[in-house]
């Protein structure tokens, strides 16, 4: 069994004094140790602790309070118990309390400023993403052996015919609703006829490009994100690079090229439709025959309005396109992150479409196309 817990001390002729402790300084035998050391006078330089059996928490504490007291180094521990000692010297740092909670109005502008920042580093991904699809566009020109015609056609089928359906029954209950609600308003001051303007200018100029453009990005848009995340998940992207294939090329060139020209298309067909269920509640609700509402939508709808729609359907097919193969690109990690992207790919289409419309809105008026 070792011996109680003990110290000598050796004065030396430099100044002050070393302490050599020995036998075992656990709690069991430390004793009147730190009595002892109480009473210890002078300066001490040095405590020498290669001679103890065994030391523990409550002893290295003791032996640090008294080189604390007296400025002294200790030296002479073995690496596990100088282990232990330094957990004893770290453990006497106070420790930082967590700062209290902020104001609801401190919290409310840091969540103002994560947004804001968020959104800048996600405005210049998009930009830079924009960027790399431009030098991809101009790669296949330049080399067209490398365009992917089957991949391309495929997207055409699968962006445009196989939302002929959805759209077409969106615009036609939009059509009726617009004429609706139109002629109730009008039907106040005896203007029921310009529910035919109303529905005609307003689904060939503003709802028919915007409400395709909002089914898209829903619904192209959100399985560009997913499919291309899905394969950044399992790294097929990467297999592509390694095989000297380029992934813009390959996936982000067919789905925007397809979304772009597809976009007019689908957003004329749209319009179309609409002023067909408005003119079919028209016709059953304020007795306006087809053929008087034909003549009367020529009569006031201008050929610019049509212009307007057209022109901006392949700048809102680029956006939707952009940003859900953006998004798809961003993934990583973890499967999560396919459905996250995902949706963070549509609202960022459906906002952008919207701002750009208002721009759109804007220019248009400035111009004179009103």
């Amino acid at each position: 069994m070792s011996a109680a817990a003990n110290f000598e001390r050796v004065d030396s002729d430099a100044g002050g004094a070393v302490l050599r402790f020995s036998g075992n300084l656990s709690l069991a035998a430390l004793g009147d140790l730190p009595d002892r050391l109480g009473a210890v006078d002078g300066q001490v330089t040095k405590i020498d602790l290669s001679g103890i059996d065994r030391i523990d928490t409550v002893g290295a504490w003791v032996v640090h309070r008294f080189a604390r007291e007296k400025d002294a180094a200790v030296e002479g521990l073995k690496p596990a118990s100088q282990h232990l000692f330094d957990q004893v010297v770290a453990a006497e740092h106070p420790i930082e309390l967590p700062r209290p909670p902020a104001s609801p109005f401190v919290h409310l502008l840091a969540e103002i400023g994560d947004a804001v920042v968020t959104a800048g580093q996600t405005l210049y991904g998009l930009l830079g993403f924009f960027g790399a699809t431009i030098v991809a566009f101009w790669n296949v020109a330049v080399h067209p052996q490398r365009f992917r015609y089957h991949a391309t056609v495929h997207r055409f089928e699968v962006v445009g015919v196989s939302a002929l359906g959805i759209i077409g029954l969106m615009s036609f209950l939009i059509g009726i609703v617009i004429a609706q609600q139109g002629a109730v308003q009008l039907r106040q001051f005896g203007a029921e006829v310009y529910t035919i303007n109303l529905v005609g200018r307003i689904t060939l100029r503003e709802l028919g490009i915007l409400m395709t453009a909002i089914m898209v990005a829903g619904r192209s848009g959100s399985a560009f994100a997913a499919q291309i995340g899905t394969m950044k998940l399992t790294e097929e992207i990467d297999a592509m690079r390694t095989i000297g294939v380029s992934p813009m090329e390959a996936l982000v060139v067919p789905r925007t090229l397809a979304v772009v020209l597809m976009l007019p298309l689908l957003g004329f067909y749209s319009a179309l439709i609409g002023i067909i269920g408005g003119g079919l509640l028209c016709w059953i609700q304020l007795d306006i025959p087809p053929i008087t509402f034909v003549q009367r939508i020529r009569e006031v709808v201008p050929l610019t309005d049509l212009w307007v729609g057209l022109i901006k359907a392949p700048v809102f097919g680029a956006i939707i396109a952009i940003a859900g193969c953006f998004q798809g690109m961003q993934v990583e990690a973890d499967a999560e992150q396919v459905g996250r992207r995902t949706t963070i790919a549509v609202v960022q289409a459906i906002f952008l479409v919207i701002v750009l419309d208002a721009f759109f809105a804007v220019f248009f008026s400035q111009i004179g196309w009103i």
